[in-house]
């Protein structure tokens, strides 16, 4: 199975937070499963971390395609199809990041690992 991990899972993920739930935990260790992470997720952290709101994720965007390689974490880009999806959506949710990651698990058919319960208005399958 697919999935995609939104940018505060990815983190705790990395750094063995024990905010991460044991099922995102387990989904993502399993070797069956693959693990995406979008490209989203690396402009956010290092947005964050250059107005130092992120200071957690300053140690993974260093070399994040390598780390993420070693984790054995595929990296979803992102196509013209989500930024209009993206662009497109509706209701009041305004970051940025998450109308991304909301597009991005639409079009790719895919269930996002999030604690964030403001995604479940919008259609996608959110495991926490």
């Amino acid at each position: 199975m697919r999935l995609l991990l939104d940018t505060h899972t990815l983190i705790w993920w990395m750094t063995s937070d024990r905010q991460l739930s044991k099922t995102a935990h387990a989904l993502i260790e399993q070797k069956s499963n693959l693990a995406l992470v979008s490209a989203a997720s690396a402009w956010e952290m290092a947005t964050k971390v250059r107005l130092g709101r992120l200071p957690a994720a300053a140690g993974l965007i260093q070399d994040f395609v390598i780390q993420l390689s070693r984790a054995h974490i595929e990296i979803l880009d992102v196509t013209a199809d989500h930024g209009i999806r993206a662009g497109s959506l509706p209701g009041p949710h305004k970051d940025p990041f998450d109308r991304m990651l909301i597009a991005q698990a639409l079009a790719e058919n895919v269930p996002i690992l999030s604690n964030d319960q403001a995604l479940d208005g919008y259609g996608v399958t959110r495991v926490w």
